[in-house]
């Protein structure tokens, strides 16, 4: 069955849409999972390895996302045009409390206008006054998700359904994760070709696509569990293909491990939302409890806070994005796909998905702080900042990743849906560019060290250099392409321009957010130009492997060009889908077609009504100029300064770090990443003026973010605010201290004592327990042996034995062969049985 949610706002109507594709949505997901049974049944019998089964079955997905996306785009416009004179409506007069009034509307039931459900007349009358307004101007009506549901099983008067939710967001989900899904599957085919586990790799390949198509089209946070869980088992799986080495088999533990600390957040997030609306699973539900004011205000925060830290896991989210860059054991096109398009954006789709959760949860409209924005903008510094200092190329991306995850949460903390959905959107586009990239450079030369093996790869690799420039250009948010048109939309969705320009009409004035983003842009551009630096430029520093590998590199071939080719064209071009309004006097059609399509209207009933900032030529100029000056500082430093030194170094010899203790201090804590694993796993002990100026730091801003927090996003009082902050401070600062000074990490300190305990259990609990059972078993064995079968079983039978024997040889005496003898038993006999006889008778 579908499911139809309908409801209306005083303002405007929602019509739901319809459609096969629409609502049969799950086919996409069941084709990977299908193709992940394949290919590991049958694959090793096939000429490619099974290869051919994923490729197909991902290029089927991405036509029938396309569809989708096509059928979406058009019940948006055709909701958009329902004016009185197009859409006929019916308002059944003598409707009850039960009752609704649709309209199926054109011959094929396209879709339906919501005039009210549950209402009164009256309230049927004003929902068509509203529609009659909406004809004079404003956009009549908005196209509502379609929910197609199955019970799945009751328990305790509450239905368990599975099933599927399509609107804007799902449809664009599905369009990225496909695409660069296939790109992969084809740039794989090459990259990982003669590989050990070629077989085993597809599969799970089309298993990890699955999870995150089932996860970004499910209808209930129940289902949201089950594909949020898949995506970090096949993230496992992948990330320690090669496990055979240490490294690669540690990398994948930390990822899942550190996944498995963020998911009790999201298992006691789930929990709260459920009992907080009233026993429901559904999104749709949960988020019109959360808009209508229905859910109390401090469970929506309980729970805001709960899936946040589940963010902070999956999608890299300082302080437990450590796993992210390590992650980088894995595959490069495995690389490509969890940090473009699956794994580490599915937070960012949690957040965008429940978003009146959070929105009311952590009061984002009309704030300037929450813990939802700090923690972005935190994430964004951090990461830019820890990409300076890589000489790892796909490390570099990876830190530059989690800064990009950092921009899109500071979006959603701020209020800016549609800009953190179009930066996800873009980010993917160009990012996968940019790791396959990598990939094509490291598949040339046998190593991912910049420094040691690189330099001047453009004279051997021209299309990859170029693909690479433009996913370069495109990160660091230089216009026309795409990053500079999500990266914008971004700041001024802080409305913290409001600040120098005036009214924005944001949702807040997050100016410190702003000003976070605006460094983060810079160092961006900065650590961009150092890698193309080190990479693309300057002289050859490879060729010294082995025998194998000497000579210079080359050009990888098509499979991995194409992809390449592909992925910087869209990189160019997809800024263009959301042009700010009035742009060079466009017409509306031409502009925000990207939010006119994905983004929810507060009419549907499960999303939250946000204002969107307008759009600022002179925030636009001065993000460009501060992007620019950021190029060109690190322009002169490598290009002028380094390669005059020479052309194949990489440092000055006697550089900044070199001759200020200040920036030398600064330079070893980015190298030893903010000590971030040493406080968790523990490591060399620190001085106390390191440990005390990184406990200073780190609870500092734990303290401030709490405290700020509570006192403005939340209208706590102020003194209780502030006692709450330092109480945590104060905390952070003893144990980062105690950590970094004892070199007993965290994770040491509570691993050990775990572990001794469960060693404690096993052995005096479950393996006493073990034993007992064992020696009372052998115990009852023996009773049963000595007792039972020797005592019963056997005597019987041998009494028998005994009795049979002894009737034996009485007959045998009595056997001699004698007719007289006989003669006188039989007489007896028969004198006996005629007594019995006459007795009885």
């Amino acid at each position: 069955m579908s499911t139809t949610y309908l409801a209306t706002e005083a303002s405007n109507l929602a019509v739901e849409a319809s459609g096969f594709f629409l609502e049969n949505v799950w086919i996409i997901p069941a084709i990977m999972a299908a193709s992940f049974v394949v290919i590991l049944g049958f694959g090793k019998r096939m000429p490619r390895g099974g290869s051919e089964v994923g490729i197909a079955a991902v290029a089927v997905c991405f036509v029938l996302a396309l569809l989708t996306a096509g059928q979406w785009i058009g019940q948006v416009n055709e909701a958009a045009a329902c004016t009185p004179e197009t859409c006929d409506y019916i308002v059944d007069e003598h409707h009850d409390a039960e009752a609704d009034a649709d309209e199926h509307h054109d011959e094929e039931g396209a879709f339906q206008v919501d005039t009210g459900v549950g209402s009164s007349d009256g309230e049927s009358a004003s929902a068509l006054t509203a529609f009659t307004e909406a004809e004079e101007g404003s956009t009549a009506a908005a196209a509502k998700a379609v929910v197609s549901e199955r019970t799945w099983w009751s328990n305790g008067g509450i239905n368990f359904t599975v099933g599927t939710m399509v609107d804007g967001l799902t449809v664009t989900l599905l369009v990225v994760v496909t695409l660069v899904s296939l790109l992969v599957h084809i740039y794989s085919t090459d990259y990982v070709a003669g590989d050990r586990r070629f077989t085993h790799y597809f599969g799970f390949l089309s298993l990890f696509t699955a999870a995150m198509l089932f996860f970004v089209t499910s209808a209930n946070v129940l289902q949201m569990i089950v594909g949020w869980e898949l995506v970090g088992v096949c993230s496992f799986a992948l990330i320690g293909h090669w496990w055979e080495e240490q490294p690669n088999s540690d990398a994948a533990l930390k990822a899942f491990l550190t996944n498995r600390v963020g998911d009790i957040g999201l298992l006691i997030g789930m929990i709260v939302l459920f009992f907080a609306s009233d026993e429901k699973w559904g999104i749709i539900e949960i988020n019109a409890g959360a808009i209508e004011g229905t859910t109390s205000h401090t469970l929506l925060l309980i729970a805001s806070l709960c899936l946040l830290a589940a963010v902070m896991s999956k999608s890299g989210q300082f302080f437990l994005h450590t796993w992210l860059p390590d992650a980088m054991a894995g595959p490069t096109p495995v690389s490509a796909l969890i940090h473009a398009a699956t794994m580490v954006v599915a937070g960012v789709y949690l957040i965008a998905r429940l978003y009146g959760v959070f929105f009311h949860g952590l009061s984002i409209g009309g704030s300037s702080i929450n813990a939802l924005a700090v923690i972005g903008a935190v994430t964004t510094l951090v990461g830019a900042s820890l990409a300076f200092v890589q000489d790892d190329i796909k490390k570099v991306l990876a830190y530059s990743t989690i800064s990009q995850l950092g921009y899109m949460t500071l979006a959603l903390g701020v209020g800016a849906w549609t800009a953190a959905v179009f930066h996800l959107t873009t980010h993917a586009l160009f990012k996968a560019c940019l790791f396959l990239g990598a990939g094509s450079v490291s598949h040339a030369v046998h190593s991912f060290d910049m420094k040691k093996d690189m330099g001047g790869m453009r004279k051997f690799m021209p299309t990859t250099y170029k693909t690479f420039l433009i996913g370069s250009i495109a990160l660091a948010g230089l216009p026309p392409l795409a990053g500079f048109w999500s990266k914008d939309e971004i700041l001024a969705g802080t409305g913290g321009w409001g600040f120098f320009e005036g009214e924005s009409h944001a949702n807040g004035a997050y100016t410190i957010m702003l000003v976070m983003g605006m460094i983060t842009a810079a160092m961006t551009a900065a650590y961009m130009t150092r890698v193309m630096y080190l990479t693309f430029f300057g002289e050859f520093r490879g060729g010294h492997h082995d025998d194998a590998h000497h000579g210079d590199p080359h050009e990888s071939g098509p499979r991995i060009l194409w992809p390449l080719r592909i992925l910087a064209g869209l990189a160019v071009v997809a800024g263009l889908m959301n042009l700010p309004k009035g742009f060079l006097g466009l017409p509306s059609g031409w502009t925000l077609r990207f939010e006119h399509y994905v983004e929810p209207l507060a009419a549907t009933g499960y999303f939250p009504k946000i204002s969107h900032a307008d759009p600022s030529w002179s925030l636009a100029i001065f993000s460009t100029l501060v992007v620019a000056s950021a190029v060109g500082v690190a322009y002169y430093y490598y290009f002028v300064r380094v390669n005059a030194q020479s052309p194949s170094a990489t440092e000055l010899v006697n550089g900044p770090t070199e001759r200020s203790r200040l920036l030398k201090a600064g330079h070893t804590m980015l190298k030893n990443r903010y000590y971030l694993d040493h406080i968790y796993d523990g490591g060399e002990p620190v001085g106390a003026a390191g440990a005390n100026a990184m406990g200073t730091i780190f609870g500092a801003a734990a303290g401030l973010t709490l405290g700020f927090s509570l006192d403005n996003g939340l209208n706590q009082p102020f003194w209780p605010s502030v006692m709450w902050g330092v109480i945590l401070g104060l905390t952070i600062f003893t144990i980062v201290t105690a950590a970094l000074r004892t070199g007993m990490g965290i994770a040491s300190v509570v691993k050990q004592p775990m572990a001794n305990a469960a060693n404690w259990v096993h052995e005096n609990v479950i393996d006493a327990a073990v034993d007992e059972v064992g020696k009372n078993s052998v115990k009852t064995a023996d009773a049963l042996y000595k007792y039972i079968d020797q005592g019963v079983i056997d005597g019987s039978v041998n009494a028998a034995g005994r009795g049979s024997q002894g009737a034996g040889g009485e007959l045998r005496r009595w056997s001699t062969g004698k007719v007289q003898q006989y003669a006188t038993v039989m007489f007896a006999g028969a004198t006996l049985l005629a007594g019995l006889l006459i007795i009885v008778i």
